[in-house]
């Protein structure tokens, strides 16, 4: 998952509109759905977003990243991960941040990459489709 479905589940708005409140539950019930893969890079946008919207704490941005590594398959940078975001771009046209995004779902051999920011349905090599679980065509189930 992109860290805008994270930070849906998280971030909570003083005065949300029922737009906001549908994010967060669809959010919610995939953070939920077992076998969550997440990036390295996600993990850090997320810890960003929130100290910076939020004003999370150190104690508690270390709280989420165990979080993180507790109740997710959590894909870590490393050479190969690296060439393989660079072909990625290279390809699609996505920025160097999404290229990462993407090639940490391909290592983790995922088939749907969730992302309201990239493009909905592309089809990366074949083997994961990015898909907006946002949008009104959408069907998600728990």
């Amino acid at each position: 998952m992109d860290s805008n479905i994270w930070l849906y589940a998280l971030l909570k708005k003083p005065q949300p509109t029922a737009e906001d409140l549908r994010k967060a539950d669809i959010s919610a019930q995939l953070i939920d759905t077992a076998g969550v893969v997440v990036s390295v890079q996600v993990i850090n946008e997320v810890c960003a977003n929130l100290i910076k919207k939020a004003r999370f704490s150190e104690a508690q941005v270390e709280h989420l990243i165990q979080d993180f590594y507790d109740g997710c398959w959590v894909i870590g940078p490393n050479r190969a991960l690296l060439s393989l975001a660079s072909e990625v771009r290279d390809r699609y046209s996505l920025s160097f941040w999404d290229g990462l995004i993407v090639a940490a779902a391909l290592a983790a051999d995922v088939a749907t990459l969730y992302s309201e920011d990239m493009q909905d349905g592309l089809k990366i090599f074949d083997r994961l489709t990015i898909t907006n679980p946002f949008a009104e065509s959408t069907s998600f189930e728990q």
